[in-house]
């Protein structure tokens, strides 16, 4: 398959087919984030994206049950380039069962509710959605371009369409002044945005981007493993989702957790208690990574 950069997915579509439909992140503003930053946002030529998928089609076939469209907000296409996306995969995966893509909470809320719909019916039933923080000053601070209120929108506009979500928080990315507010808040906004998937991931402070630049300066200090466990801690303890399934799986992460909110909530608080108090060893740091 053809792919140009560097390709993300989220660990959950370890086992999917992707297909590269945009190149970078249309936003592309986050101060945190340096995935994107080598690549200047363009929609792929959507007669290559379908040459990829045919070409898919003949090699894996059957075996597809998973699509993940990439790049950074691959929503952000319009309605007749992702029916063409989705009617090809459609097509030659017999098998397939989930089309999943990154989403913003500016290109779900760009989109009619009728296009939501359309979107859904057509095929596309998972949205990865990062707000990363509910704390609004941590949300401008990080240039996430949403807050607190147009991520529970988007959240609410995607369930309406009957599409799952899942939802990601960035551990630390209030810094070591906002720690306690940013994840009282992203709890608030995991209530309000009621995933049907829900996950942390821990920040890693990385050269060239503007919040390597704000910490160079003494201008944003990342808060000490301890004190984001507590974040973290604070998550799962306030966050009040129906029905989630929570992962901290990612490499990110000190303290690999997994279970159900609210089902295993006690269970998971009293892991993250011992591993506050030493009773847990933590990953390495040497063993993390993006």
């Amino acid at each position: 398959m053809r792919y140009e950069g560097r390709v993300f997915r989220p660990p959950s579509e370890a086992d999917a087919y992707i297909v590269q439909a945009t190149i970078g992140c249309s936003w592309n503003h986050c101060t945190y984030c340096d995935m994107y930053r080598d690549k200047r946002f363009r929609v792929r030529d959507l007669g290559q994206t379908l040459a990829d998928i045919e070409a898919a089609g003949k090699r894996y076939g059957p075996r597809v049950e998973k699509l993940f469209v990439a790049d950074g907000d691959a929503l952000v296409l319009d309605l007749d380039h992702w029916q063409s996306i989705l009617d090809a995969a459609g097509a030659v995966f017999p098998n397939l069962r989930r089309v999943s893509a990154y989403a913003t909470a500016i290109n779900i809320l760009t989109k009619t509710p009728d296009e939501l719909r359309r979107l859904r019916e057509q095929g596309l039933t998972l949205l990865y959605l990062g707000p990363e923080s509910g704390d609004d000053a941590t949300l401008r601070r990080i240039a996430k371009g949403s807050t607190f209120d147009e991520h529970a929108e988007a959240a609410r506009r995607a369930h309406d369409a009957g599409m799952a979500i899942s939802v990601i928080f960035l551990l630390g990315a209030g810094g070591v002044e906002r720690s306690a507010e940013h994840a009282a808040a992203s709890a608030r906004l995991a209530t309000a945005m009621d995933p049907e998937f829900l996950s942390a991931l821990t920040l890693t402070v990385v050269e060239g981007t503007p919040m390597a630049m704000l910490q160079q300066r003494g201008d944003f200090t990342l808060p000490s493993v301890k004190c984001m466990l507590g974040e973290l801690r604070t998550l799962v303890a306030q966050a009040r989702p129906t029905d989630a399934v929570f992962r901290t799986n990612h490499a990110s992460n000190y303290l690999p957790l997994a279970g159900r909110l609210p089902h295993d909530r006690d269970r998971i608080v009293a892991a993250l208690d011992d591993a506050l108090e030493g009773r847990i060893a933590l990953r390495p740091e040497a063993a993390r990574g993006l």
